[in-house]
């Protein structure tokens, strides 16, 4: 066998379909968010606007998260020292947990170096909890979730995205007395649609299932507190686990489930992602807690970015380009070809300073290839200018169609 040769063909293939991605090198500079250098090959350098980062209010670079920061790595120095049954729990770590429980209203909160990572030991680890368990997972649901569902090794049931009707049909079918629950999220990150929160658990206790839901998109961005869409329509308190990140609007890293006591001291101790993995660093944890604490009481920042969002929007459909809107603070612009969505990313970046990533298959589905673009409070009008002014130009050079889709 010739490995090199099959790598080879492997990476081949994926230059043929024009969905071959590539790193650019960012340099991030305090307090100038959300413009950045890129380093390019050359060894020259280029200012940059980040136009799709997940950083979503800029809190990566807020004084209170970067203080906590400050304090904690000078109090204990860099790394944990452990995972979190050895030495790796510290009263950082618990701080965090009892911030996240608070912030969702639940007994307890389980804190995991990312929210792939609790959700996938999550929803593997449930099955071992509840033998004979179906889970009923949305099709649209994130790559980690569906990894989670596989590694359990249980019964599973996939439901036509936000269908609640379909998801009524597989529940029907179900031996009512047997464990289930059902998977979903609160707001779909591609297309920015909302998941239909209160329909699914209206279904959930009529039928008797638990409740998994994934907020990751929706954190520190919707809701008094912050606590995301649940909270927003008051349903926080009827949803058994709720998964966040704290490396989106919190703007530093790790994941969490929010539940009851009961729940998470079942995860903690048979989920192997949690178990067997070094805890994140108290700094890391201690600027998570400021950054939670923080957009609990200032909600300024999550609806100068909504608005953002909505002026973006109605900019680029003014333009005939083509942009679902469900009301979100995503910006999808769909372009439906992997080798035009690579070029249109390629020359904003080169021509404009403007970075947004190509987003391809496997992320979406082949022939929805788009830019996903996150307004974020500091984006100001001059920025908004150029990157409209950019996509007017570029739309037509790249022999596009102008078609708008309001979906």
């Amino acid at each position: 066998m010739d490995y090199s040769a099959k790598i080879d063909e492997s990476l081949q293939r994926l230059h043929d379909e024009g969905r071959y991605r590539t790193f650019i090198d960012i340099e991030r500079r305090k307090g100038a968010f959300p413009h950045a250098i890129w380093r390019k090959p050359d060894g020259s350098e280029q200012e940059i606007t980040v136009w799709c980062g997940n950083d979503y209010l800029g809190m990566g670079q807020h004084p209170h998260v970067l203080e906590a920061m400050h304090d904690a790595l000078h109090a204990t120095g860099a790394g944990s020292g452990g995972t979190r049954n050895i030495s790796g729990t510290t009263v950082y770590h618990k701080a965090l947990e009892a911030e996240l429980a608070d912030l969702h209203g639940k007994e307890a909160a389980l804190i995991f170096t990312s929210a792939y990572i609790a959700n996938d030991a999550t929803l593997s680890t449930l099955p071992l909890l509840f033998p004979g368990l179906t889970i009923l997972s949305d099709e649209l649901n994130h790559a980690s979730m569906i990894q989670g569902i596989r590694h359990g090794n249980c019964a599973k049931k996939i439901w036509r995205h936000n269908d609640v009707a379909h998801l009524r049909e597989l529940l029907e079918e179900l031996d009512k007395d047997a464990p289930k629950l059902i998977a979903f999220e609160s707001i779909y990150s591609m297309d920015g649609d909302f998941g239909p929160i209160e329909e699914v658990l209206d279904l959930a206790e009529e039928f008797g299932a638990l409740t998994y839901i994934d907020e990751v998109h929706a954190v520190g961005m919707y809701g008094a507190h912050g606590a995301g869409v649940a909270e927003r329509d008051g349903l926080m308190d009827r949803i058994d686990i709720i998964n966040g990140t704290l490396g989106k609007a919190y703007g530093v890293h790790g994941g969490y489930i929010a539940t009851s006591a009961k729940m998470a001291d079942a995860i903690r101790s048979y989920a192997p992602g949690f178990i067997f993995t070094t805890s994140l660093p108290p700094a890391v944890a201690a600027g998570a807690a400021a950054s939670v604490k923080h957009l609990k009481t200032d909600p300024h920042l999550r609806e100068l970015q909504q608005t953002h969002a909505r002026i973006l929007k109605d900019r680029l459909k003014a333009m005939g380009l083509p942009i679902t809107d469900h009301g979100s603070h995503i910006v999808p612009v769909h372009v439906g070809d992997p080798v035009k969505c690579k070029m249109l990313s390629d020359l904003l970046l080169e021509n404009y300073g403007i970075y947004v990533q190509p987003i391809n298959f496997p992320t979406v589905p082949r022939g929805t290839e788009r830019l996903r673009f996150t307004p974020s409070p500091v984006h100001g009008p001059e920025e908004m200018d150029k990157l409209v002014h950019a996509m007017d130009d570029l739309w037509s050079q790249c022999a596009l169609n102008r078609a708008e889709l309001t979906g």
